[in-house]
């Protein structure tokens, strides 16, 4: 018991950034021009590495995005995770809340897992900043035909092809989009990409 006890204390040491200044900024501005560009794959260098089943893109982008101010909400599998539990908390101090609707970050590893988005901190119409922004893992986007996406920081359209997208998340977004301005964003990652989809998105079935 010992021994594990110690190698999950050695987890919690590892996998953070090795510059934490700079690689939070490269993080934060690769998360921010993405938002500004919804669809658009970008690529994550492996800066930071938690235990599984969290991908290094998803690693580093709650490494870099969450605190000691922000509460942080984890799906089953992941909060089963002792390890990862203290990892994020020794990498952020972000406190880990099981309240869908306190949640300023999300974390969703689990693709069987049933998604449904308005159970989430939904903002409202004075603060509709005070949303959750969702960081699903599925397992790979590119900029390859498949949904079409329109709006805001999108020239006419923008193809993408996301595998591993949670069921109904089409007809989801639709709802999440009809409460403008309130809504949840959400942070699609892969192994190595991401991409972003602020709640101004329009998303539809592409032709392929």
């Amino acid at each position: 018991m010992q021994i594990n006890e110690k190698a999950m204390a050695a987890s919690a040491l590892e996998g953070g950034f090795a510059d934490p200044v700079f690689d939070s900024q490269n993080v934060f501005n690769a998360v921010m021009n993405a938002m500004a560009r919804p669809g658009t794959v970008s690529s994550l260098p492996a800066l930071a590495s938690a235990p599984e089943p969290v991908f290094d893109t998803a690693a580093a982008i709650i490494a870099a995005l969450c605190d000691a101010d922000t509460l942080l909400w984890l799906d089953e599998v992941s909060s089963q995770n002792s390890a990862l539990r203290d990892w994020v908390t020794f990498q952020t101090a972000a406190p880990l809340t099981t309240q869908k609707s306190d949640a300023q970050f999300a974390l969703l590893t689990d693709k069987k897992m049933p998604l449904d988005i308005a159970q989430f901190a939904q903002g409202s119409q004075e603060y509709p900043d005070r949303s959750c922004t969702l960081i699903i893992q599925v397992d790979d986007i590119s900029n390859a035909a498949g949904l079409s996406l329109s709006g805001p920081g999108i020239k006419d359209t923008a193809d993408l092809h996301v595998q591993g997208l949670p069921e109904l998340f089409l007809d989801q977004w639709r709802q999440n989009k009809s409460r403008f301005p309130c809504g949840v964003d959400v942070i699609l990652v892969s192994a190595s990409s991401l991409v972003c989809l602020p709640r101004t998105t329009n998303i539809s079935q592409g032709v392929i």
